[in-house]
C-alpha cells in the first residue's frame, strides 16, 4: 500500500494501491499506472488535483480506448462494442455489446474480406496467367463465389436492423381520437402517472415519452395528442407531431373505443401497427379488434403478450455477428454494390477493381485506413477516462 500526499506538502490524501503495466502489455499498448483508491468524490478529486500539479491532465473522452486502437490492442468495432457495453441499460443490450466487444463483428468482416482476398487473387490470376493452363471453370467458380459473398451480405444487412433497434430502443407510438385512453395505456405499462389522464378533451398537446424494458430490449414508448377536427393551433400541432411520430415508430398502437364517436381506425404508414379498442368496461368493442381495459384490467395480458412478440420480432440479440451501428450497415451496403458491379462487368479488370473496392469498403468497418476525422466522430461517444 501507498500512502498518497498533496504535492509539496504532508497532508494524507488516502491509502491506495499503485500498479505498474508495462507496455505493450497494458490495455493501450503503452506504459500505464493505475492508482486504486477509495471511490468518494472527495477522495477521487483530490488525488486528481494532485496528479494534475505534478504535470497530468485528465484524459479526453475516448483516449485510452483511441490509444489502444492505434496501438492495435483493438479495432473499431471492439471500440464501439465497449462503448455500448458502458451505455447498456437492459439485459439484450449488454449481450449484445459484450458479443461485439469480444471481437465477433471484426471476426465476421475479417472472413469476408478473407473471401474477397481470395476471390481477387483468382480474378489476377485470371488477367496475369491467362495463356497457363488455368481450370476451364475458374470464371465460373469466381462468379458464383461473388454472388454468395454478396447473398451472406444482405442477410447480415436484413438482421442488421433489428440489432440497431436493439442498441437504439424500439420507438413504439400511441394513436388514436381523444379520450380513448392512450394515456391511461402508457400510464399502465409505464407503472406510473407519467401523463396526465382528464375527461377534457385535448389533454395531451405534446409528445410523452417514457422508456420500458421489455424482455431486456428497450422499448421507447410515446403518447401522442388525439386526432380529430378542430380549429385549436396549439392542438393542430399537436397532432401534426403525432402524426408525424407515427410515421418515423418501428410500432403503432392504434386505439378506438366504443364510447367515441369521432373514432377512427387510422392509417399508418409503419411496417406494423397493433389495433385495440379500449374501455372494454363499457360494454362493446370496434370492429372485433382486442378489447382492453385500463379500468379493470381486462385484455391487458393478451395485450401485454402481444406487444413482447411485437417487440421480440423487431429487436433481439442474434447468435451471429451483427451489425450494429448505421456506419457498419453503409460500409456493407457499400461493399455489396461493389460486389453486384462485378457480378455484371465485361471486363476482367473491372471485376478485379470492383473486388478491391468492396475490400476497402469493408476495412473501414475495422478502422483500417480511417481518417483522423472519422476517428475523432467515433471516439468522442466515450465518457471521460475510457
Amino acid at each position: 500500500m501507498r500512502i498518497l500526499r498533496r504535492p509539496g506538502g504532508s497532508e494524507e490524501i488516502d491509502h491506495g494501491l499503485v500498479l505498474w503495466f508495462p507496455g505493450p502489455w497494458s490495455a493501450t499498448g503503452e506504459d500505464v499506472v493505475e492508482l486504486q483508491v477509495h471511490g468518494g468524490i472527495a477522495v477521487v478529486a483530490a488525488v486528481t488535483d494532485a496528479l494534475v500539479m505534478l504535470g497530468c491532465r485528465p484524459a479526453e473522452p475516448g483516449e485510452f480506448s483511441r490509444r489502444a486502437f492505434l496501438h492495435g490492442k483493438l479495432d473499431l468495432t471492439a471500440a464501439e462494442g465497449i462503448a455500448d457495453l458502458i451505455a447498456a441499460e437492459t439485459e439484450g443490450q449488454r449481450r449484445q455489446a459484450l458479443r461485439q466487444a469480444s471481437g465477433s463483428l471484426a471476426e465476421a468482416i475479417g472472413r469476408w474480406d478473407g473471401r474477397l482476398l481470395t476471390l481477387l487473387a483468382h480474378q489476377e490470376a485470371s488477367i496475369e496467367f491467362a495463356d497457363e493452363d488455368l481450370p476451364t471453370t475458374l470464371e465460373a467458380r469466381i462468379r458464383t463465389d461473388i454472388i454468395d459473398l454478396q447473398q451472406a451480405m444482405l442477410r447480415h444487412l436484413d438482421d442488421a436492423e433489428r440489432v440497431c433497434r436493439l442498441r437504439a430502443g424500439v420507438r413504439v407510438v400511441i394513436l388514436g381520437a381523444p379520450n380513448v385512453g392512450k394515456s391511461s395505456l402508457l400510464n399502465h405499462l409505464a407503472g406510473s402517472d407519467a401523463a396526465i389522464v382528464a375527461r377534457q378533451p385535448g389533454t395531451t398537446r405534446d409528445i410523452i415519452e417514457v422508456r420500458l424494458n421489455i424482455d431486456g430490449t428497450p422499448v421507447i414508448l410515446a403518447d401522442t395528442a388525439g386526432i380529430r377536427q378542430t380549429d385549436d393551433e396549439i392542438e393542430i400541432e399537436g397532432m401534426r407531431r403525432a402524426l408525424t411520430k407515427a410515421d418515423e415508430a418501428d410500432l403503432v398502437i392504434v386505439m378506438t373505443s366504443p364510447d367515441v364517436a369521432s373514432a377512427e381506425i387510422f392509417p399508418v404508414s409503419s411496417a406494423r401497427a397493433v389495433r385495440v379498442s379500449s374501455k372494454a368496461d363499457l360494454g362493446g368493442c370496434r370492429g372485433g379488434l382486442l378489447a382492453i381495459s385500463t379500468l379493470t384490467g381486462a385484455g391487458l395480458d393478451q395485450f401485454s403478450e402481444l406487444l413482447r412478440r411485437e417487440v421480440r420480432c423487431l429487436a433481439g440479440v442474434t447468435n451471429i455477428a451483427t451489425l450494429s451501428r448505421p456506419r457498419h450497415m453503409a460500409a456493407v451496403r457499400e461493399a455489396s454494390g461493389w460486389l453486384l458491379a462485378a457480378r455484371s462487368a465485361d471486363l476482367p479488370e473491372m471485376v478485379a477493381e470492383c473486388l478491391r473496392a468492396a475490400r476497402r469498403s469493408l476495412a473501414r468497418i475495422t478502422g483500417q485506413g480511417s481518417t483522423d476525422a472519422v476517428l475523432d466522430a467515433i471516439f468522442r461517444d466515450f465518457c471521460i477516462g475510457k
